[in-house]
């Protein structure tokens, strides 16, 4: 016969059975928090980037963007306006001095060219023609010239005549007064003629400069159109490579519009740009880092354009070694512009662990062990970054990330 259970035995049932599984919880809770600190407690050295605070010197840099492009480029405009007749080499290819390019159109060029010169040996048949002409003119002043001399012994003779004859009383006062009269008319016609004589040498002399002077100019002018004339052969003005060709074979072109644009491959700058916000920090001559793979190349700003686009500013680096053997045309390069330098400071390379705050815990390995330790930070370049306070020259810290070990004062690296 079953016998009733009391009230009391069922409850201390149920309270063991409490006691049991919170007993066996709390084992778990402990289990894991004494577990989680144990395996905390070591950490693989492979797992952790390791570097050594050391002095040297740090920059402040803010970063952009670059590609390598000619330090030079010529451009050959049109030297007439005229058509594009024929097209030998195309973009890309690279040339020599004196390689021929394209060709323009020269027909109506050289019917211009032929005329001038037409038109300058008629103005020099002129200036031939009136030199002899005006020589000619001078002659025959100066012979009239030395008439008139003669004229005037022969007057002045017969006033002398007259005289002794009015002495003597072969000739009167009047006809004395009349030999006279003549003699002075004929030295004022003589004054006239040598006036006249002086006049005409002066006049004739610029007459001769003026025709020279517009032979020389219309001979320049044909020699101009004759270079033009050679210049629609439009050769390569220095070695390099063709960038842009105008190839549109037909097409009219006007003088000074551009044809070929050549580029230098043995001298290079850099052409970057940046974030608009950074505009008010650039000035020209700043001294710029050109990281080109694993080299470093160094150089200064000097230009920066004043217009905007897509939000970034474009500037121009003048690179110290612009013969750099790792510099190639349209290569993509990092580029960062220093806005200060500090040297002899405690600094230590980057890593990932590496935060954007003053102030930073980082963990310093002596031997086996990493213990936590607070770290005061000046500047931040891109591969180092300045201690300023927690550390000494010859510290080792961790500089990759540390989350699962950032509860801890300290921990074991395994080697």
């Amino acid at each position: 016969m079953d016998r009733e259970i009391s009230k009391a035995a069922v409850l201390r049932g149920r309270l063991q059975s409490i006691i049991k599984y919170f007993f066996f919880a709390a084992l778990v809770v402990v289990s894991v928090i004494y577990g989680r600190s144990y395996l905390s407690m070591k950490g693989s050295q492979k797992d952790f980037k390791i570097v050594q605070v050391k002095k040297g010197s740090i920059q402040s840099t803010l970063a952009a963007s670059g590609t390598i492009v000619s330090s030079s480029e010529r451009v050959i405009n049109a030297p007439i306006t005229t058509e594009i007749e024929q097209v030998y080499l195309q973009t890309g290819a690279q040339v020599k001095i004196g390689d021929l390019i394209l060709a323009l159109d020269q027909e109506n060029t050289q019917l211009e060219y032929e005329r001038l010169q037409d038109e300058l040996s008629l103005r020099k048949n002129n200036i031939k023609r009136l030199g002899l002409q005006f020589d000619k003119d001078l002659n025959d002043l100066e012979y009239q010239d030395e008439i008139k001399a003669l004229r005037l012994d022969e007057l002045q003779a017969q006033v002398s005549d007259q005289k002794r004859l009015l002495k003597i009383g072969g000739a009167t006062q009047e006809e004395l007064e009349s030999a006279e009269l003549k003699l002075k008319i004929e030295r004022i016609e003589k004054k006239m003629l040598e006036n006249e004589l002086k006049f005409k040498r002066s006049v004739n002399q610029n007459d001769k400069d003026n025709l020279t002077l517009e032979y020389n100019i219309q001979s320049k002018r044909l020699q101009e159109l004759g270079n033009k004339l050679k210049e629609t052969e439009v050769r390569a003005t220095s070695e390099g490579v063709i960038t842009w060709i105008n190839e549109d074979i037909g097409k009219t072109v006007n003088v000074g519009e551009p044809l070929v644009k050549l580029a230098n491959l043995n001298k290079f700058k850099v052409e970057a740009i940046t974030s608009e916000r950074n505009m008010s920090i650039l000035e020209v001559g700043m001294k710029t880092e050109v990281k080109i793979g694993k080299e470093r190349l160094y150089g200064q700003i000097t230009r920066i354009l004043p217009e905007l686009e897509n939000n970034s500013v474009k500037f121009y680096i003048a690179l110290d070694e612009n013969d750099h053997e790792s510099l190639r045309p349209n290569h993509r390069v990092e580029v960062n512009v220093i806005r200060s330098q500090k040297d002899d400071v405690l600094v230590a390379r980057r890593g990932m662990g590496l935060k954007g705050t003053t102030t930073q815990f980082f963990y310093k390995v002596e031997q086996q062990n990493a213990k936590r330790v607070r770290v005061k930070k000046g500047l931040i370049s891109s591969d180092y970054f300045e201690i300023i306070e927690g550390l000494e020259e010859g510290d080792k810290i961790i500089v990759s990330e540390t989350e699962d070990f950032n509860h801890m004062d300290s921990f074991t690296i395994k080697s």
